[in-house]
């Protein structure tokens, strides 16, 4: 069923490209507010999917903010401007090469490089295509390389994914950013992408992945910035990592289980993971 799916979503993502295209550029005009860039967070938990009928029809719903995306994800990038916008869309973009990164290193499980190259190719169209200028001037060479390595040996693949974790961390230095409003809005973005997971009893695996790898960039940056989290409210970071890794672990592979949680219990999960960050919100 994976292997169908892949091949899948390969066909559709020729759509979608073409759909993206027809969409026009992106519009850097975000909600009202007072920047964004820090402060306040008013994304909500569960972000309400956009009418819009199959993966090529979520890639190409209409701008807010500027982000295309899967339907679920519009919300979270509401009234982000500037740095903290860059930011999000790099750290999005890195949940892509995260997952692709667990699938090589699951190889007894049968993850292959042609499916990572598959969920990079997904997460550049899906993320990066829409907005090419709006990533710090990231150095996108690795990640093209990665997401058409579809012969590529495993070691090759993972030598690509983590040239393209340093392109992603070299985009994201010097931004001014609120990491913790930007670990809530990638939880955001989790919880969206999950409420397409499980679809007349059977879990869909391209959406599962697609939600594990914004909870994975949640976590990672938790943890990156914890130092300065920790001098800002010490019991506040320890709250949030513990429901942080709870959240994460609604994951336990990198492939559905028979038994998946279920979407309400990712959106409890991701409130309580909120409500642990609110003194920094």
């Amino acid at each position: 069923m994976i292997a169908w799916k892949l091949r899948h979503w390969r066909a559709v993502g020729a759509v979608a490209a073409l759909s993206l295209a027809a969409c026009g550029g992106e519009s850097d005009q975000a909600a009202t507010g007072d920047g964004g860039d820090a402060g306040g967070d008013g994304a909500t938990v569960a972000p309400t999917a956009p009418e819009a009928g199959g993966e090529a029809g979520e890639a190409a719903i209409g701008e807010s903010g500027g982000e295309h995306g899967e339907a679920g994800v519009i919300s979270a990038y509401a009234g982000l401007t500037g740095d903290q916008l860059t930011a999000l869309r790099i750290q999005h973009l890195r949940g892509f090469v995260m997952a692709a990164e667990q699938i090589v290193q699951d190889g007894s499980a049968g993850g292959e490089p042609a499916e990572a190259a598959v969920l990079v190719q997904q997460g550049m169209l899906e993320v990066y295509d829409s907005a090419p200028d709006g990533f710090n001037g990231l150095d996108v060479t690795a990640l093209r390389e990665a997401s058409s390595g579809f012969e590529f040996t495993r070691p090759q693949m993972q030598q690509r994914l983590r040239a393209s974790q340093d392109a992603l961390d070299a985009a994201m230095a010097g931004l001014d950013v609120d990491e913790a409003v930007l670990v809530a809005r990638l939880v955001d973005i989790a919880t969206g992408l999950y409420q397409h997971v499980l679809v007349d009893g059977m879990a869909d695996p391209i959406e599962y992945t697609h939600s594990h790898g914004a909870a994975l960039a949640a976590r990672n940056l938790l943890v990156l910035h914890q130092d300065e989290l920790r001098r800002r409210n010490l019991a506040a970071y320890s709250r949030s990592l513990g429901e942080l890794n709870r959240f994460t672990a609604l994951w336990p592979g990198r492939l559905p289980s028979d038994n998946p949680a279920t979407y309400q219990q990712v959106v409890v999960q991701a409130s309580r993971v909120r409500l642990a960050l609110s003194p920094y919100l």
